[in-house]
């Protein structure tokens, strides 16, 4: 299996861009298909999305983030999402007691990745590198 952290995901979504085409043609080059992301990275990107919206007291303002947030929403019923279930949630406290340095979201993104022995990709690498048993790669830089 391989999820994609934020970065590589955001990356998809602008099928213009130099990057997407490498990520895209490593991703069709991988001999493992299981291609996943998770529900820390969906949390991140709604978050950002209804920030936007709150941003705005005018409805009218508020229309460009609603058509975002629906496209980010079709866009995520195409992907497997894995959840932050109790296995994760265990091996992220067990981070913690380690005080491994890295910051909240990732390494609950992390923590998932680690349970179900998947490859992250993410273009994050410093932030990762600390955490024992997680393998990654960045595919876009």
């Amino acid at each position: 299996m391989i999820i994609l952290d934020t970065d590589h995901l955001n990356t998809l979504k602008y099928a213009n861009s130099e990057r997407f085409g490498r990520l895209a043609r490593r991703m069709a080059d991988s001999q493992d298909q299981d291609f996943a992301t998770t529900v820390i990275t969906l949390e991140e990107q709604l978050r950002g999305w209804l920030a936007q919206i709150n941003r705005f007291k005018e409805p009218v303002k508020q229309v460009p983030a609603y058509a975002e947030l629906t496209g980010l929403i079709e866009f995520y019923s195409y992907w497997t999402v894995l959840p932050f279930d109790e296995p994760s949630a265990q091996l992220f406290n067990g981070y913690r007691r380690q005080k491994i340095r890295t910051g909240t979201m990732d390494l609950k993104i992390a923590s998932i990745a680690v349970k179900h022995s998947a490859l992250l990709i993410t273009a994050n690498t410093r932030d990762f590198e600390p955490i024992p048993n997680l393998r990654i790669e960045d595919w876009i830089n």
